[in-house]
């Protein structure tokens, strides 16, 4: 750890990691309620158990977020952070406000409106909150006096975030208007600004990690920018088959839809390139193992399994059905829990510098185990989700009749769903067994953490 202030990042990580296994047990009891009998049905029924869900999703990979950028931003501006005071007043803030949202929902004290339940005052909570987060991002940066092309793309995703979430302040007495605002948040969302997000994670991960030309990186990052106001925006049509907007948006919605997740995909696999090229061979192979693997899974789940439901003729039988599921688990853990998870391994040994800095035996294991269990996952929503288009929107069956006929998939589900918690758990275990060590490295210390591995590879590749 170069800088003092990176300190602030593992706070971050670690509150990140308590939402993220809380979320799985609302997941999981989410499931378990198709199966039935549900003894918690009127103490905690499938409505309360899935928005607890969803909610703390969002939740968690926001601090993910906060906390990887107060890990790269330093590094990358090659100063301390401009007050670790205000970071640390702004986690509490953010805690409290979670806790007090998960609480209120438990008693069904929301808006009602799917991902954004919020009530105002904690919605308010959220934009002092955002406020705050990038005041001191961007001071950093200033401070600093250098500004990178990874640290713009991430810092404009993050404005984009914090100013697409406005919108979900306003209130609206008609549904259909409701909804079509919602989506300017959501969408505008996870297929838009948090790529941007993701696109910085990936780049600055990737450079350090792979060796691979920052420049040429950067190049990919504009290349993520045009996707993003172009695919991204237009993209958000697909959602509003049963909104009532006129008929052309709907194919220039499914088409741009698809087309975003290309440029991260396009820039994992020059990294690769690079590094067989090159012969880099970055001590910390597991963060490359996430790095890597969220490009590809994003392909595989925003960009394969979103193709292939939001065209018009497809989705009027899909939308709203399972395999919607489908294909959000797969987006949103590929590009989003997959990068947060990257940017805790790459600077976790750095926390803890007994710590291997290739990785652990249960790192790897935590891994695969998600990886392979959230493939089950995908395969079974999407086997529920065609068999339940089949007999609702095809046959006629009504909900309740459909969904006896399909409960098979929900053991497959259950079962590969346990077999990411395990994962999860693994990867949650692994981050909390070793006693933070917060140091910096002192300047004539050998470079055994990854950011100095980083910065020796970059040394060596620099032109003198």
């Amino acid at each position: 750890m170069r800088y003092r202030s990176q300190a602030v990042a593992y706070w971050y990580f670690a509150v990140a990691m308590l939402l993220f296994g809380l979320q799985l047990v609302f997941g999981l009891l989410s499931a378990a309620k198709y199966l039935g009998p549900d003894p918690l049905l009127y103490i905690l029924p499938f409505d309360v158990t899935k928005m607890i869900h969803t909610n703390l999703l969002v939740v968690w990979v926001l601090t993910g977020f906060m906390g990887a950028t107060y890990w790269m931003v330093p590094d990358e501006s090659r100063t301390e952070l401009y007050s670790v005071k205000l970071a640390y007043v702004q986690l509490a803030l953010w805690v409290v406000m979670g806790v007090t949202a998960v609480i209120g929902y438990l008693f069904r004290f929301g808006t009602g409106n799917k991902l954004l339940e919020q009530p105002l005052p904690h919605k308010l909570v959220i934009v002092v909150v955002m406020l705050m987060f990038l005041w001191n991002v961007l001071m950093t940066i200033r401070k600093g006096g250098r500004f990178t092309a990874t640290e713009g793309v991430l810092l404009l995703g993050l404005a984009g975030a914090a100013v697409l979430y406005l919108p979900s302040l306003l209130d609206f007495d008609n549904y259909t208007v409701s909804i079509f605002y919602r989506w300017w948040t959501i969408h505008l969302w996870v297929e838009g600004v948090w790529e941007m997000i993701q696109g910085g994670f990936l780049a600055y991960l990737l450079i350090r990690l792979s060796g691979a030309d920052r420049e040429v990186m950067e190049k990919w990052l504009y290349v993520i920018v045009g996707l993003v106001f172009i695919a991204g925006i237009l993209g958000t049509a697909h959602h509003y088959y049963w909104v009532g907007v006129p008929h052309y948006w709907l194919p220039i919605g499914g088409l741009f839809s698809a087309l975003e997740p290309l440029a991260l995909v396009g820039m994992a696999m020059y990294a690769y390139a690079a590094l067989r090229r090159s012969g880099l061979a970055h001590p910390n192979t597991l963060a490359l193992h996430w790095t890597l693997g969220s490009a590809v899974f994003t392909l595989f789940g925003a960009g394969l399994l979103g193709l292939a439901h939001t065209w018009p003729g497809v989705n009027q039988w899909t939308h709203g059905t399972l395999v919607t599921a489908m294909h959000g688990h797969a987006a949103f853990y590929g590009a989003y829990a997959m990068i947060v998870m990257a940017m805790i391994s790459y600077a976790l040994p750095a926390f803890a510098p007994g710590r291997p800095e290739q990785g652990t035996a249960l790192g790897y294991w935590a891994f695969w185990l998600q990886l392979v269990g959230m493939f089950g996952m995908t395969l079974s929503f999407a086997t529920a989700g065609i068999a339940q288009v089949y007999l609702e929107r095809i046959m006629g069956l009504g909900y309740l009749d459909a969904q006896l006929k399909i409960q098979v998939h929900f053991l497959m589900l259950m079962a590969t769903a346990g077999l990411f918690t395990v994962g999860a758990g693994l990867f949650i275990w692994d981050f909390f067994r070793h006693a933070p060590r917060l140091q910096v490295l002192a300047e004539d210390e050998p470079a055994t953490t990854a950011a100095a591995a980083a910065a020796r590879v970059g040394a060596q590749r620099r032109p003198a």
